[in-house]
């Protein structure tokens, strides 16, 4: 018998009451009983009744068969008897059928914990989901905390889907969220102006929040993909993703929308656009000059505290 891997969450006492193989197992013998009462009795009325039943009975597990389709996925149940070691394969086999069970039993919930290379991946496939759905809105709204910005850059695959998503008419807001030591490093602003400058070539539109300035709630790595979902980074990973820990989340998205519009701002001088514009104003003309002026940098930062 296939196995079954639930894919969205119902009463759990209705759900096992409904796939158990004693309720299966029960109405495959009235479907039998009915029948053969109806023949034994030969009575016309009585007969009628039964085979309304029976009726009722069928239609009720067409019902349940497309419930059941419906609510649960179904595998191949994989035979060690044709293996060279048919104990051995039976191990390794329910452990990875296990593994996939929690995946998806997560997933069912609304929630997926991701870890390492898996991050990036899933990352990819949120962008396209929207780019190839009619999901609305069209908008991406991300958060960075950005330690190293060449790290940034890296991410080829993922640039690329930025840039079909707007092509396709779709928005992007993404805020940089920085320490003000490191804003005020010379080399730190070079690569980050070389950052916004790549995400502005995308049509990303950009902007900066001094981590120091936000609530411990706000200084979060998170994308909020449409309405529908949102990606928070809660350990970073490094260069090659060979750690990191994420999760996504696909219920009570509109907390993380407000979350972010609070840290983009309105149109008045906190706005993350606004601080990037100063910054990029004082930084870029004091890279120029070749000289760099850290006293200078705050000041035009601290304009919009």
């Amino acid at each position: 018998m296939p196995d079954l891997t639930r894919r969205r969450k119902g009463p759990r006492g209705a759900v096992r009451l409904l796939t158990s193989t004693a309720l299966n197992t029960f109405v495959g013998l009235l479907g039998l009983i009915v029948p053969l009462t109806a023949w034994a009795l030969g009575q016309a009325s009585v007969t009628t009744i039964l085979f309304v039943v029976e009726t009722g009975l069928l239609i009720a597990i067409v019902i349940r068969h497309a419930w059941l389709q419906a609510t649960y996925i179904q595998f191949r149940r994989a035979s060690g008897r044709a293996m060279s070691d048919p104990t051995y394969f039976e191990l390794i086999s329910a452990t990875l059928e296990g593994e996939l069970m929690e995946d998806t039993e997560e997933i069912a919930d609304g929630h997926l914990l991701l870890y390492a290379a898996e991050v990036p991946r899933i990352s990819v496939l949120l962008y396209r989901t929207l780019i190839d759905s009619s999901c609305q809105p069209r908008k991406i709204m991300a958060t960075d905390l950005t330690t190293d910005p060449r790290l940034l850059t890296q991410r080829r695959e993922y640039l690329v889907e930025n840039r079909r998503l707007i092509e396709s008419g779709g928005v992007i807001l993404r805020i940089f969220v920085c320490r003000l030591s490191d804003l005020t490093k010379r080399s730190y602003a070079k690569d980050l102006i070389d950052l916004v400058d790549l995400h502005r070539s995308l049509g990303v539109q950009c902007g900066i929040a001094v981590r120091e300035w936000l609530r411990p709630d706000q200084a979060v790595d998170f994308v909020v993909v449409a309405a529908a979902a949102v990606l928070v980074e809660e350990e970073q990973g490094d260069a090659g993703y060979s750690k990191g820990r994420s999760s996504v989340y696909f219920k009570r998205i509109d907390k993380w929308v407000k979350k972010f519009e609070e840290i983009w701002g309105a149109e008045n001088s906190s706005a993350a656009p606004a601080v990037l514009h100063s910054y990029e104003q004082v930084a870029r003309e004091l890279l120029v000059d070749s000289r760099w002026k850290p006293a200078e940098i705050s000041a035009a930062l601290s304009k919009h505290r």
